[in-house]
């Protein structure tokens, strides 16, 4: 074998090697800005030897799930107020591997320019899990439009409200639902992936929102068993990169927030 064969067959074999050592890491999330933020890190994991593999799903339920089943590796779309929710409801112990950003919170109308606007008796319609329900009523009490019974916190729900000046009517729907249910309510309060889904601005069209201290941090998660693996190590780093931090900038325009 002469020597430009053997260097082109030496090339060959660590290239070969190079796909074979490659780690795969699957990763459910939610579509904006969740798995886009995912897209965004793939090549830079795929350079040190991360496969990473995205999964789209559109609800809250299933990307806990699949990583507790062992069927994802990890997922990325929630807070840890959902997170802490979720095991203490479903006896599953799934654990925060870093904090990536905010997305502020908002109260969205196709009928009002502002919530003082809100007539008597008009239909107000809030995630129907128990922590951004109450996220949900805790920003319309910030906002004046509500008050809560003394000491209610973030899993607080329509039952809990003690004051209700205009009589407002409380809908508490799935999450994912909400920006297609809008032109049926008065008010609705969605989160902001779902917003960004559905063509909405939130820093322009929100009647009110969230500011940058918010305490509700979306978090990659995953299980105490891979939570320290080096492909879920250089994960975290990529989410949490110079680079990543101008994406979310620019791309969503202050309706995601880094939170590093």
């Amino acid at each position: 074998m002469n020597l430009k064969k053997a260097l082109v067959a030496l090339a060959a074999a660590s290239v070969f090697s190079a796909a074979v050592s490659a780690e795969k890491l699957s990763v459910a999330a939610t579509p904006v800005p969740h798995a886009e933020l995912l897209e965004f890190v793939k090549p830079k994991l795929a350079e040190q030897g991360v496969e990473l593999e995205v999964k789209v799903f559109t609800d809250y339920i299933q990307p806990n799930i699949q990583v507790d089943q062992k069927g994802m590796d990890a997922n990325f779309f929630q807070h840890q107020p959902y997170l802490d929710e979720f095991n203490d409801g479903r006896g599953t112990n799934l654990v925060t591997v870093t904090g990536v950003h905010v997305e502020p919170f908002g109260a969205y109308s196709n009928k009002i320019d502002s919530l003082d606007d809100l007539k008597e008796g008009a239909v107000i319609a809030i995630p129907n899990d128990p922590t951004n329900g109450g996220r949900a009523l805790l920003l319309l009490q910030k906002a004046g439009v509500i008050t809560l019974k003394e000491g209610s916190k973030i899993t607080a729900t329509p039952r809990d409200i003690a004051d209700n000046p205009k009589d407002l009517d409380f809908k508490e729907l799935e999450a994912a639902t909400l920006p297609r249910i809008l032109g049926q309510v008065d008010v609705a309060l969605i989160n902001t992936n779902y917003a960004l889904e559905a063509g909405l601005n939130p820093s322009e069209d929100a009647l009110i929102i969230e500011g940058s201290e918010s305490p509700y941090v979306n978090i990659l998660v995953a299980r105490p068993d891979n939570k320290d693996s080096e492909a879920m190590k250089k994960l975290a780093k990529a989410l949490k990169s110079e680079e990543v931090r101008e994406f979310i900038k620019k791309q969503y325009e202050g309706a995601v927030v880094p939170a590093f």
